[in-house]
């Protein structure tokens, strides 16, 4: 599997991240690197330590061209490769030994707001620009968590539909001393694949087959995210013990603040526990699943399952990884790998509720809208964002909606 995810683009950082502080540890796919951008503007993510004492180059300082080493000043540059020593070269100018010295280095694209590594064989085909990358008057927000288990039972929940009656409904409802009634039941679950991964369709009690969850669905997103329509979530293996979750989140102004261009993509780290009882968070719908997730345990033992009929997404999700492996063994793409440009201008995806995010709404027509489940709960005058969201994101959200 680390082969297979070596063949994909994977977000590891925010772009304004990088412009508040050039240098960040990153640990992905377990190799541990030093992100970092140079005063150039260049990107570039290397081996943490340094080829001279293996000093940690996440501590470095950036160049005009390059990251140097802060313990003996030697620098790299995004390839990796050692362009400076500086005692070597004033103690002996004509010295190669320089050119001797190559760090591991890969790539990195900016795109969306986000930072994107991708750590695979060449060629490297193209980081996926999906449609909402593409809307224009929206607000967007990027916001990580690192949860403790591994990336693949986090993106089995893409494909598993009744979780949100149970999980994040009738137990999330319990969670704020709520009583009554469980909420309505799943009646019928449809899944199917398509080019970029697998749409899952449902229909509860007192929905019809005119709701767009049933007309539409939402995507499990090859190979390791969630799109709902406005948000994607993407489950970043860190190594095969911890998973850095990344939300891209967007929310279309309305009608009444158009045209709007978001100058600066906010982002924060959302905290999986209280600093203070150490217990979960449970209070949004992503850390619910959190918890969910790592109580599997830190690698889930699947041979201690017993699925059901609601279990057909994610029985479909292993038997494409399984195909995929197959297929790279023999030399082939595997699935949803993007290389034609033409293609990659704008990449459609299932879009429920499309109108919210695409045209103009007034403020009534969005409430109406999030009241029916479609567009979410960041239509909502009072939304509450994940835990741990700065003041700087909710006063730039709120005003970007038009809302004291």
């Amino acid at each position: 599997m680390g082969g297979l995810l070596r063949r994909y683009w994977h977000p590891i950082a925010a772009v304004a991240e990088l412009e508040d502080h050039p240098v960040k540890p990153v640990r992905l796919l377990g190799e541990d690197l030093a992100l970092y951008r140079d005063r150039s503007g260049q990107y570039g993510l290397i081996d943490r330590h340094c080829a001279h004492r293996r000093a940690d180059l996440a501590s470095g300082i950036v160049e005009a061209h390059g990251l140097r080493c802060h313990y003996h000043g030697w620098r790299y540059d995004h390839t990796g490769r050692c362009i400076e020593q500086p005692y070597e070269d004033t103690a002996d100018p004509a010295s190669r030994y320089k050119e001797r010295i190559q760090l591991k280095a890969h790539k990195v694209e900016a795109l969306a707001g986000l930072l994107w590594a991708y750590l695979g064989p060449e060629p490297a085909p193209l980081v996926p620009n999906w449609e909402p990358f593409t809307w224009a008057n929206g607000f967007v927000q990027v916001v990580f968590s690192e949860v403790p288990c591994n990336w693949f039972q986090a993106q089995e929940n893409s494909a598993d539909p009744v979780h949100f009656e149970w999980l994040h409904d009738n137990w999330g409802a319990r969670l704020r001393g709520e009583g009554g009634p469980y909420s309505p039941r799943h009646l019928r679950l449809e899944f199917e694949e398509f080019d970029y991964g697998i749409v899952y369709k449902r229909i509860r009690e007192g929905q019809g087959e005119t709701n767009p969850l049933w007309t539409v669905g939402r995507v499990c997103l090859w190979p390791n995210a969630l799109f709902t329509g406005n948000h994607f979530e993407w489950r970043v293996p860190m190594d095969d013990a911890t998973t850095l979750s990344v939300g891209w989140f967007f929310s279309r102004v309305p009608a009444e603040r158009e045209p709007y261009v978001q100058k600066r993509i906010p982002y924060w780290t959302s905290p999986v526990r209280d600093a203070q009882t150490g217990r979960w968070i449970t209070t949004h719908l992503m850390n619910q699943d959190f918890l969910a997730w790592a109580g599997q345990g830190t690698i889930a033992d699947r041979g201690q399952e017993h699925l059901g009929r609601s279990d057909r997404g994610i029985i479909m999700m292993r038997r494409r990884f399984l195909a995929d492996l197959e297929g790279i063994a023999a030399g082939r793409d595997p699935k949803a790998v993007i290389r034609d440009r033409g293609v990659n201008t704008c990449v459609p995806l299932p879009v429920a509720g499309r109108d919210a995010f695409t045209r103009g709404l007034t403020r009534e027509e969005r409430q109406r809208l999030a009241r029916d489940g479609v567009l979410g709960g960041a239509a909502q005058r009072e939304f509450a964002w994940l835990a741990g969201q700065p003041e700087e994101a909710r006063r730039a959200w709120r005003d970007a909606m038009g809302w004291d």
